[in-house]
């Protein structure tokens, strides 16, 4: 099998050092170029990182992003223009940058989830499931913790459920998100879905799905131990985008969830 050259944006960055790990190990991949958004004056595996541009990424077959919103939207733009897929793990997208992303996934093949771990990712899908089941008698809300470096929330996994539990409703996500807390001990039930998000230490990544009835509660819930999860689910991303065409697609079109 020929190796898939690839691109790491942000690869000072928690994930992009973990990548860089990840890919060294995997021999279905060649890693020909990083970038980061400001001046490195030293090698990191090997190669000199640089600011995004139309050199960094003329080699590459894929790029992998995790950065943050303004960042990712110049890549699109450079790899649009040279025809590169991409998988983008950043979070923290608005509605007007989500509608920049489908544009972009008209010209090339783009793979875009808030987390690559495929627990997260039947979660996900055990949560539409749930949400369509249980019907408007049951109140839901979204709890997560991430560590303290992490800046945005509530975190990309935690909105991803969220769309869930609307999407089982067969509603518009947008329309239900509710109140976003952060560090709060309890938060309550709403119409609208409430999202709490917990910043300590250095945890990798819990979130739990909670549906309650006043009677009962049903809770679901994922809790991370290795960052590697992540950065091994986005290199088989990477692989699994080669294959396809233009467009814009899930960690749940890569897993046959129906």
């Amino acid at each position: 099998m020929r190796k898939v050259n690839l691109s790491i944006s942000g690869c000072m960055g928690r994930m992009g050092q973990q990548l860089i790990k990840s890919s060294k190990k995997d021999k279905n991949f060649k890693l020909v170029s990083l970038t980061e958004s400001r001046f490195i004056n030293k090698k990191i595996a090997g190669l000199k990182p640089s600011k995004n541009s139309i050199e960094a990424f003329t080699k590459s077959n894929v790029i992998i992003d995790f950065t943050v919103p303004k960042c990712t939207l110049e890549i699109l733009k450079i790899a649009s223009s040279l025809k590169k897929r991409v998988v983008i793990g950043t979070t923290g997208f608005t509605k007007k940058e989500e509608d920049l992303i489908k544009k972009f996934s008209r010209k090339i093949p783009i793979l875009k989830a808030g987390n690559m771990s495929l627990g997260v990712n039947l979660l996900m899908y055990l949560t539409e499931i749930t949400s369509k089941s249980l019907g408007n008698n049951f109140l839901s809300k979204v709890y997560e913790v991430h560590h303290k470096h992490k800046i945005d929330y509530p975190s990309g996994t935690a909105l991803m459920l969220g769309k869930g539990i609307a999407d089982g409703k067969n509603k518009n996500f947008y329309n239900l998100i509710g109140k976003k807390y952060l560090n709060k001990r309890s938060f309550p039930y709403a119409k609208k879905i409430n999202f709490n998000s917990i910043r300590k230490g250095e945890v990798i990544g819990e979130h739990e799905v909670r549906f309650s009835s006043g009677k009962e509660i049903i809770k679901l819930n994922h809790e991370s131990f290795d960052r590697a999860l992540y950065s091994e689910g986005a290199l088989t991303a990477a692989a699994w985008l080669m294959s396809k065409k233009a467009g814009l697609y899930s960690m749940r079109d890569l897993l046959s969830f129906k």
